[in-house]
């Protein structure tokens, strides 16, 4: 069956695409569209056309598999110019998402009518890559530069009431009637002396045209979150073009940026992530037909700043919660903390006060653990300590329904511990929220050594319900993320005895794309972390910052000194205290350059990594990326930390791990796994 077929309606022609699951624009679905429009053109007995979809939405976008791929006519910039140049009316009937591809097609169209439900974006940015179909010069010319810049830069879609407003659709329809809807707009206008044309339009770009500051002041406001991205520079490069040049020359200029991209290694990067995010909620070895347990009821014992954060998850799905404490006074603390947090969300126009209400509606807190007791899930969220999360085990296993999942949100401990303090060990998963947890994408799932198929499956399925990207882990200590950050953090505290300051230990890893370092990171989140005044025995330089009072941003001084904009210089006093330690250490003091501290700082990483793939930890090294991309602020245009290592060689971080040995100590053990496959000239991915 063809995915492209047409249907007469009187003097309409509507070309219908049939291309589950996202109508994506591949090759069959181009040669289709480019048809139906020739098909419409060489019929007098047609006065109008109306492309739409049938499944769940509009076209989505490209097929990114085509991408590397030698490439098959007609284009895509072809056959958009073809529905443009059309001169009978055409009209796109939008519905679900018009993405990329999707919307240079609407792009193309005359006229658009969309569902309310609808949204439409060019999301090619976050592939590295720009719309290199002419959206880049029609959105401008439809839209205005402002809008045009906000939605191909940040790649984020627009809904179908907020593009009404600025102009890229015409009309809304109802949901169940689109199809008519849009035949009847199109025999509306057949006879109109003149259609829009997207291309030909200059009324929505003269105002940028006399005052270009537009683009300088966009640049400035935006500045942090474009930083090492090639993709956003050449977006705003493209729509400055459809101001300054004329429609053929801007369209030749957003081809040539779109090819350099496309060919780059931040492009590939990012294309990598795509796919491994997809790849990561698949379960190595779970049958397709393992059953679901229902959850309609999550317990959360620990109303902290973990607890609470997890509590929102389920309550913003629409999932009662019961949250449990020890204490009223901090059951109230961690209730209020969620109220507030929600409203804060709600002044910032995310969510409305009823929805406010209809989340806190949904959220039971108690002090009485029996109320756990009908929970289908229940997740402690309690102190870090195995005797403590132990305890707990026991009593839920006593107290909780039979059947019910438990699980423990621990960011390092053993779960089969825990497990084993119980009669269901198979009931048993680790679900590993980062901070804040309302907010932060990732959830690392801990799978047990007794840990069944179904509680995987149901816990991987919950967390894309609650919006979370799961990857799977075996049990090991810090599981992928901290066991791999534990190397880093390490050198990082060796570097400072052999003369590194710091700051530019941060500064090596925010050059290379990191949000921030690992002192500036420490001071975030707070020196005194696990530490206490009267075990505390000066004898780490973190020991001798926390006892001066020197607890990070929330003191005014960590590692850096702070302003009250709690923006960082450095520290006299810390240097000393550094400087005080490396004379007691005895090591040698030398400069360091960037490259050498990103090198021992980020090389042991990597071999980490290659030790959990090679013990089973990780299911693919494409889920390392993701944990690291989601979780610890890896700079996505390198594409993770195994993709990285693949793009500089294998060999590379090999040799130097070699070259580092004597600073290491003799106690780093090189993976065999990496040493493998950089003699062999391997990859990870």
């Amino acid at each position: 069956m063809s995915v492209i077929t047409t249907q007469r309606h009187g003097d309409v022609l509507v070309i219908i695409s049939d291309n589950p699951p996202v109508n994506a624009l591949g090759q069959a679905v181009r040669a289709g569209l480019a048809a139906g429009i020739a098909e419409a053109a060489g019929d007098d007995a047609i006065k109008a056309v109306v492309i739409r979809c049938e499944g769940r939405t509009f076209f989505a976008g490209a097929d990114i598999t085509e991408f590397g791929k030698p490439p098959v006519g007609p284009s895509l910039p072809e056959v958009v110019d073809a529905i443009e140049q059309c001169r009978k009316p055409v009209v796109a009937a939008i519905h679900g998402t018009a993405l990329g591809g999707g919307l240079e097609v609407a792009l193309g169209c005359h006229y658009r009518i969309a569902i309310g439900s609808a949204k439409l974006g060019l999301p090619e940015v976050k592939l590295g890559l720009l719309p290199g179909a002419g959206g880049t010069q029609r959105l401008p010319r439809v839209t205005g530069v402002a809008d045009a810049l906000n939605m191909i830069v940040s790649g984020n879609p627009v809904t179908a009431s907020r593009a009404l407003e600025i102009g890229l659709v015409d009309r809304i329809a109802s949901a169940d009637s689109l199809a008519e809807e849009a035949i009847a707009f199109a025999r509306e206008v057949a006879g109109a002396a003149g259609h829009p044309v997207s291309s030909l339009r200059t009324d929505r770009i003269a105002e940028a045209a006399n005052h270009p500051q537009v683009f300088d002041k966009f640049v400035a406001e935006n500045s942090r979150k474009l930083q090492g991205f090639d993709a956003p520079k050449a977006c705003i490069e493209a729509v400055r073009a459809a101001v300054e040049l004329p429609f053929e020359q801007g369209i030749k200029l957003e081809r040539e940026l779109f090819l350099k991209l496309v060919s780059g290694t931040q492009s590939r990067a990012m294309r990598h992530l795509f796919f491994a995010e997809r790849q990561a909620a698949k379960i190595d070895g779970i049958p397709a037909d393992t059953p679901l347990i229902p959850i309609t009821r999550v317990g959360i014992l620990g109303a902290g700043t973990m607890g609470g954060g997890i509590a929102m998850n389920f309550l913003s799905a629409g999932l009662p919660v019961t949250l449990v404490e020890r204490e009223q006074a901090a059951l109230d603390r961690g209730v209020a903390t969620i109220r507030k947090n929600y409203e804060r969300t709600a002044a910032r126009g995310r969510m409305t006060m009823e929805q406010v209400e209809q989340a806190m509606g949904l959220l039971t807190s108690t002090l009485d653990y029996e109320d756990l007791a009908d929970c289908d899930l229940v997740i402690e969220a309690v102190f870090e300590l195995m005797e403590i999360k132990k305890e707990v085990f026991r009593r839920l296993d006593g107290l909780v329904k039979p059947g019910a999942i438990l699980a423990s949100n621990t960011s390092y401990l053993n779960i089969d511990e825990m497990a084993a303090e119980t009669t269901r060990p198979e009931a048993v998963v680790g679900l590993h929220f980062f901070s804040p947890a309302n907010i932060m994408r990732l959830l690392e799932v801990v799978r047990g050594a007794k840990t069944s198929p179904s509680v995987l499956k149901t816990v991987m399925g919950l967390a894309k319900t609650i919006g979370k990207i799961a990857v799977v882990s075996g049990v090991c200590p810090g599981f992928i993320g901290n066991r791999m950050l534990s190397p880093r953090q390490s050198e990082a505290q060796k570097l400072l005895l052999e003369g590194a300051t710091p700051w530019e230990v941060d500064a090596a890893l925010t050059e290379f794309g990191f949000p921030m370092g690992p002192f500036q990171m420490a001071d975030l989140a707070g020196l005194d972390l696990g530490w206490t005044a009267e075990g505390s025995t000066s004898s780490t330089i973190r020991e001798v910052l926390c006892e001066r009072g020197r607890r990070g941003q929330k003191t005014g001084q960590g590692f850096y000194d702070y302003d009250e904009n709690r923006r960082g210089s450095p520290s006299p006093e810390t240097e000393a205290i550094i400087a005080d330690f490396a004379a007691r250490s005895g090591r040698a003091q030398r400069k360091f350059s960037g490259d050498e501290i990103r090198e021992r700082l980020l090389y042991p990483m990597i071999n980490e990594g290659a030790k959990i793939l090679e013990e089973g930890m990780a299911q693919r090294a494409s889920d390392i990326d993701i944990v690291w991309l989601n979780g610890y602020g890896w700079p996505a245009f390198t594409g993770g930390p195994m993709f990285w290592a693949d793009t500089i060689g294998l060999k590379t971080v090999l040799d130097g791990l070699a070259r580092h040995a004597d600073a290491l100590g003799q106690d780093f053990i090189v993976s065999s796994l990496l040493k493998g496959k950089a003699e062999a000239g391997e990859s990870f991915n």
